[in-house]
C-alpha cells in the first residue's frame, strides 16, 4: 500500500471521528470511549501494514 493512501486513510478517520464528536451529541465519557477505539485501529492497522505485526495477518475477523 503506497504511502499517500495511509495517509488519505488516517486524514478520512480524522475527518469522519471530528465529524462525529462536533455534531453528534454524546456524553464525553462515549467520545473519548469511541477516540480511543478509533486511534488504537488506526494504530493496529499501521503496525500491519508496516509489517510490525507479521503474526496477525493470519487472525481472520
Amino acid at each position: 500500500m503506497s504511502l499517500l493512501t495511509i495517509i488519505i486513510v488516517i486524514l478520512v478517520a480524522g475527518v469522519i471521528l471530528w465529524l462525529i464528536n462536533s455534531y453528534i451529541p454524546m456524553q464525553r465519557t462515549i467520545k473519548n470511549i469511541l477516540t480511543a477505539v478509533v486511534v488504537i485501529i488506526l494504530v493496529v492497522w499501521l503496525l500491519r501494514e508496516f509489517g510490525v505485526l507479521d503474526s496477525l495477518q493470519n487472525v481472520t475477523i
